[in-house]
């Protein structure tokens, strides 16, 4: 009765405040969009924020109304743009008019970085599909940041077009001119165009955020309420080729092994290749690299991953994340609202497997020199519009790679890992103005697999088809449904398909499950999974409803990413209200609370999670963010890591997180996090993180970061005994974990001109772990243990191993495992000399230095380990890197 009541309650609760949102007859009008005309210049255009030419001195647009602070006033300031072109590029000028010209906060700082300053953005829809576009931002210092622009909402900073920009201020205010060639926007040729534009303005010391074409904050449009440009006609967007040659070098300095002959203390490494881009008929990009450099500028953060599943780590090469919203945006369109709780979240492309560190291991003793990456032997990338469909589609091959040991001065070759075949196919397709939209997606993994060692443990072939869709159920695009549903195929030896039975992702060998079981026989994996949502997201009252399902087989790894099992289905019902206009103690405030639970598919509930949250602004633009959470016992069906089901304690968390008036010289933001299980551990951490920005061209944040966490029941070892029944003849072992971690990110960005840039960033970190209180779970669908040490089982430790005899004279067999305490100490930095010495062109000279210490396991003394880690040996990396932009 009491699921049913909450079940009602969640399909009904959304119906009645739905009804109390309604809008004013006002509101109901039909929204109709502004016009501009594009002027055809007769003069050349320079780009010197002078405003001299006569298409400048035509009749301006203005009429902006405010977001922020004042949601639908008119703008405290005045500002007049116009639109020209020729028949090469787009011209935007502007003039922001301001009463205190003193005011104006005109900040430096690398590109695609949104500092505190003030800003002018102009955004374009060249195929005025109401959906896509691109977004071109300066401010008073003459920064520059571009985006792409998609599912009407969504930005992407990873695009950088090359492009003009000009920035002054003067004695009423600021100028920005902008030259945006035709051949860095997408547009299909016809004889005249229509074209979707906006622009907007920051007035940071207002905290005032005011557009041309407004949308209410209330209401989640942005491309889909552009103004029409129209006038602009007699051009072409042509073919256009780039061809980018660059060189790199790089000095490798680590201490020397004495007898390694692979670690002399030096090495020294050069490359050179090059990318091509080319724009097909305006509507699509082709991107080609050859022999491409693909290492990485800024370092990976360090962790201690404790857990059974791989740490994601954010792609950070060029090539790779340009253009990426086309396969990110996949399950995502038209649905805004996007929270998940405890729902793994599968990616199916993650750019990181391309070019990923080798997966075999060596097997003869010796010194061995080890690839830290795959070679990308090419790799190609198309995207853009293709008959009304938006695409994207990449290739990449990567080498066989060889790890070389030296034996006593004999040296032979393992292969590590094969050559193998990356391919992932996009395709989406709106439909009446993105009202409706549908799309596939397909990836493909083939491993030419010729060692006996990488068949057992890398897939032959993996495969993903999937397809997703959305459409708005009224005009008026308050209610949304959208989703994805999709299947993977996993090909390889017996041994490779039973070892990815047992893995972390499936746990086929849990032992009272009814519903999986292993088969050794097994040479292929398959799984299906999708998620289905519904969603209010226009207006005060908001609520979104989300169910989903991994079968036990689904398995997008070899090219994507899912962080936890599959074998889950989830449920969860989040109504939230929104205020976005001012009132007496707050700017904008939502209040949001809900829940979500988890079943396995042999219908065991997994996880439950009830929660609240309040997010606001004060008045005086403070932030905050509070949230509180329930969690009731469940049962667990991978905390024995393939072991049977364990009974999960109940818990409560709270999150509290706050940041100061970003319009601040100095701005701090902090958080604070606990989680208790009572009885069973407590977790608390804490960060603070303080901003300075002492000049217009140097910013320096320091975010030192604390935190404690008891665990009584982190996961130790296995150990198979057949006097052990209760627990299928295995003893899952645990431990009562203690572990603290201090760690800290230093950033310093000094902007010498919006073209030359330095960051530099540094992270120390120190996590200790001891382990206490070992002991084995007693029976299955409990949280009930045997601690070694009491009654008749005893336990000792001497030179690293712990013994255990788990019945005293008992029949039981005494076993030993490993010492688990850890102390881990890092410290990884790198500084990044960025230069664009031409359009296009870029140098770059990179230091970084890793060092790393592992002493005194489980005791953790700050100044001691601290000392540990600063006299470390590092390893120092020294990279130049130069490309030059050659438009043909």
């Amino acid at each position: 009765m009491k699921k049913t009541v909450v079940l009602l309650m969640g399909l009904v609760l959304p119906l009645v405040l739905a009804a109390a949102d309604k809008k004013t007859e006002q509101d109901k009008k039909a929204w109709e969009p502004k016009v501009i005309k594009a002027v055809r210049t007769e003069e050349p255009i320079t780009i010197d924020a002078a405003l001299n030419e006569k298409v400048w001195q035509t009749a301006p647009h203005s009429g902006f109304t405010q977001n922020d602070p004042k949601d639908g006033d008119p703008s405290s300031e005045k500002t007049n743009v116009w639109i020209a072109y020729d028949d090469k590029a787009l011209y935007v000028a502007a003039y922001c008019h301001d009463s205190d010209p003193k005011g104006i906060k005109a900040l430096m700082g690398r590109r695609d970085s949104q500092i505190d300053s003030d800003w002018f953005f102009f955004a374009v829809d060249p195929y005025y599909d109401k959906r896509s576009g691109f977004l071109f931002g300066v401010n008073p210092a003459g920064s520059i940041l571009d985006e792409v622009l998609s599912n009407d909402v969504n930005e992407d900073t990873s695009w950088d077009g090359v492009w003009e920009s000009k920035a002054a201020v003067n004695g009423e205010g600021w100028i920005v001119e902008m030259k945006i060639p035709f051949n860095q926007i997408r547009f299909s040729k016809k004889d005249e165009y229509v074209w979707g534009v906006n622009f907007s303005r920051v007035i940071k010391r207002k905290q005032e955020r005011a557009s041309f074409s407004w949308v209410p904050k209330n209401e989640p449009a942005y491309v889909s309420k552009f103004a029409r440009l129209e006038g602009i006609k007699g051009i072409s967007p042509g073919v256009h080729v780039e061809v980018l040659p660059y060189t790199v070098g790089q000095a490798q300095f680590r201490p020397a092994e004495p007898g390694n002959p692979y670690e002399k203390g030096h090495k020294y490494l050069g490359n050179i290749g090059f990318d091509m881009k080319m724009n097909i008929q305006g509507n699509l990009t082709l991107d080609a690299t050859v022999n491409p450099d693909f290492g990485q500028v800024e370092v990976d953060p360090a962790v201690v991953n404790l857990s059974a599943y791989e740490t994601y780590y954010e792609e950070k090469r060029p090539f790779f994340i340009e253009g990426a919203s086309i396969f990110n945006g996949f399950g995502r369109g038209g649905v805004y609202l996007d929270v998940n709780i405890n729902w793994p979240s599968p990616s199916l492309f993650y750019s990181r497997r391309i070019g990923r560190a080798p997966q075999g291991y060596v097997t003869q003793d010796g010194f061995v020199d080890f690839p830290d990456r795959s070679k990308i032997l090419g790799a190609a990338k198309l995207t853009g519009k293709l008959g009304g469909w938006n695409v994207g589609f990449v290739n990449a091959l990567t080498a066989r790679e060889y790890a070389e040991i030296d034996s006593f001065g004999s040296r032979f070759q393992q292969e590590v890992e094969p050559f193998t075949y990356y391919g992932v196919l996009r395709a989406q397709k709106d439909i009446r103005e993105g009202q409706q939209g549908f799309g596939i997606m397909a990836t493909g993994v083939t491993r030419n697999l010729n060692s006996e060692v990488l068949s057992g443990i890398l897939n032959k072939n993996a495969f993903t088809l999937a397809a997703d869709g959305w459409a708005f159920l009224d005009k008026k695009r308050d209610y949304v449904v959208g989703g994805w549903v999709g299947g993977t195929r996993v090909e390889g030896s017996p041994m490779d398909i039973l070892r990815l039975q047992s893995s972390s992702m499936h746990y086929y060998q849990r032992p009272d499950a009814t519903h999986v079981s292993l088969d050794p026989n097994a040479a292929s994996l398959s799984g299906w999974g999708g998620r289905f949502n519904f969603a209010k997201q226009n207006g005060n009252f908001l609520f979104l409803a989300n169910v989903g399902a991994l079968s036990p087989g689904f398995d997008p790894n070899d090219v994507g990413f899912q962080y936890g099992s599959s074998d889950i289905i989830n449920i969860s019902i989040l109504p939230a209200y929104q205020w976005t206009k001012p009132g007496k103690v707050f700017q904008q405030f939502l209040i949001f609370a809900g829940g979500a639970r988890n079943y396995d598919f042999g219908g065991n509930r997994t996880y439950e999670g009830w929660l609240a949250s309040l997010q606001g602004v004060f008045r005086n633009f403070w932030n905050f963010n509070l949230m509180l959470a329930y969690n009731p016992r469940t049962l667990s069906n991978n905390l024995t890591r393939g072991g049977p089901l364990v009974l999960r304690p109940w818990g409560w968390q709270l999150d509290l997180k706050g940041e100061t008036d970003s319009r601040k010289r100095i701005v701090i933001e902090g958080g604070l996090t606990t989680y208790r299980q009572p009885g069973t551990g407590d977790q608390i951490s804490g960060q603070i993180t303080l901003r300075w920005k002492p000049g217009g061209n140097l910013s320096l944040s320091l975010g030192p970061g604390y935190s404690y966490d008891v665990t009584g029941h982190q996961w130790v070892t296995r150990v198979k005994d057949a006097v052990m029944t209760e627990t299928f003849g295995t003893r899952y072992v645990f431990g009562r974990l203690n572990q603290k971690v201090l760690s800290a990110e230093i950033r310093l960005n000094w902007t010498f001109t919006p073209k030359l840039t330095l960051q530099a960033y540094l992270q120390p970190f120190i996590a200790v772990g001891r382990y206490d209180r070992f002991k084995e779970l007693a029976r299955p669908k409990t949280y009930d243990f045997n601690v070694f040490g009491d009654g008749a089982s005893s336990i000792s430790y001497a030179d690293g191993l712990y013994a255990v005899d788990p019945d005293g004279p008992g029949s039981a067999s005494s076993f030993y495992f490993g010492n688990p305490d850890f102390n881990v100490k890092s410290l990884r930095g790198t500084i990044v000399l960025r230069w664009e010495y031409f359009p296009g062109s870029l140098l770059y000279f990179v230091w970084t230095q890793n060092r790393a210490d592992y002493a005194h396991p489980g005791d953790l003394q700050f100044r001691r380990d601290l000392n540990d880690l600063l006299t470390a040996p590092g390893d120092n990396i020294f990279m130049l890197k130069v490309s030059f932009r050659w438009n043909m």
